[in-house]
C-alpha cells in the first residue's frame, strides 16, 4: 500500500509539527482543528518554523511555499474522506481518541490507516471503537516533530503486518528512525524516560538539591541536553502525568507513582512552558 495524503487530527503542538513534517516530505496533508480560531493559531505555528528555516538558511522562500500549499486546513473531519493515513494527535483523554477513532472509521475508505500519537494510552482500546483493528496502529512522534530523529511504531495484537510495513516505510520516507515496541504503556522511550523525571521531581521535592543544580547534573553528568526539570517543562507536566498515572495503573510499582509536587503543579496550572510556568518561568 503507498501511502500519499495524510490526515492530522489536531494542530496543536505536536499536530502542527506532524503536519510540517509530512508537508516537507512531499506528502499532502489535511490537519483539523476543533474551529477556526485553533487552526489558525496551529497554521501559523507552522509558518512560523518554516520562516525560521529561511531565515537560517536551510530552505529557499520557494520552498516554504511549496510545502505550505500542500497543508489543507479544516475544521471538518469529513475532509478526511480520501486520505490513505489519519494521525490523530488530540488530547490525552481515551474517550475523545475513542470518538475520533469511530468518527475516521465511518469517513475513511476502507484501506486507510488510523494512528494515535497518544504518549502512552491504550492503542488496542482505540482500534476496537472501530471496525478494522488490523489497520490501527500507534505513530508516537517527538517534540518537536521537524526535528526529532526517532518514530515509536506501537503495534497491536490485531496490527496486520501489511499495515506496519506501509507505516515503517512511511516513517523511513519522513527521515525517521523507525522502532517497534508492543501496545504497553509508555512503549519504549516513555517508559524509559518517566522513571528518571520523576525521580528528579522527588528530589527537588525532599530538597536534596536545587532545581538548577538537578538540571545540570542531569545535562553535563548524564550528558543529556537538558536537565530533567527542563525536559519535563517542554515535554508538559501535565502530559508527564498522565503518562505516569497510566504507567502505574498498569504496573503497580513505585518508580512510576507521581510525586506529589507534580499533582499539585498540574492542579494549579502550572504546565510548564506552554502555559509560561513549570518548574521555571518562561516568557
Amino acid at each position: 500500500m503507498e501511502i500519499k495524503k495524510v490526515g492530522v487530527v489536531g494542530c496543536g503542538t505536536m499536530g502542527s509539527g506532524i503536519t510540517q513534517v509530512c508537508a516537507q516530505s512531499g506528502y499532502q496533508v489535511v490537519v483539523s482543528e476543533i474551529n477556526d480560531e485553533l487552526l489558525t493559531k496551529g497554521l501559523a505555528l507552522i509558518n512560523s518554523a518554516l520562516t525560521k528555516s529561511v531565515d537560517k538558511g536551510k530552505i529557499y522562500q520557494q520552498d516554504k511555499e511549496t510545502m505550505l500549499n500542500r497543508i489543507k486546513g479544516t475544521t471538518s473531519t469529513k475532509d478526511f474522506y480520501n486520505c490513505d493515513l489519519v494521525i490523530e494527535a488530540a488530547n490525552e483523554n481515551m474517550e475523545l481518541k475513542k470518538k475520533i477513532f469511530a468518527e475516521l472509521d465511518k469517513i475513511c475508505p476502507e484501506h486507510t490507516i488510523l494512528a494515535s500519537n497518544t504518549s502512552c494510552l491504550s492503542i488496542t482500546d482505540m482500534a476496537m471503537a472501530t471496525n478494522r483493528p488490523d489497520r490501527v496502529l500507534g505513530l508516537h512522534f517527538f517534540n518537536p516533530a521537524p526535528v526529532m530523529k526517532l518514530l515509536e511504531i506501537i503495534k497491536t495484537t490485531a496490527t496486520s503486518e501489511k499495515t506496519l510495513k506501509a507505516s515503517r516505510d512511511f516513517g523511513n520516507s519522513l527521515g525517521k528512525t523507525v522502532v517497534i515496541a508492543q501496545d504497553t504503556p509508555g512503549f519504549i522511550v516513555n517508559r524509559l524516560m518517566v522513571p528518571f523525571l520523576l525521580n528528579a521531581i522527588c528530589m527537588l521535592e525532599a530538597g536534596v538539591a536545587t532545581r538548577e543544580d538537578i538540571d545540570t547534573a542531569g545535562n553535563l553528568g548524564l550528558g543529556h541536553p537538558m536537565g530533567p526539570l527542563t525536559l519535563a517543562d517542554f515535554i508538559g507536566l501535565d502530559v508527564v502525568l498522565a503518562i505516569a498515572d497510566a504507567m502505574f495503573e498498569k504496573f503497580k510499582e513505585p518508580q512510576y507513582a507521581p510525586p506529589v509536587l507534580l499533582k499539585k503543579m498540574v492542579a494549579t496550572g502550572w504546565l510548564g512552558r506552554k502555559t509560561g510556568k513549570g518548574f521555571y518561568e518562561y516568557k
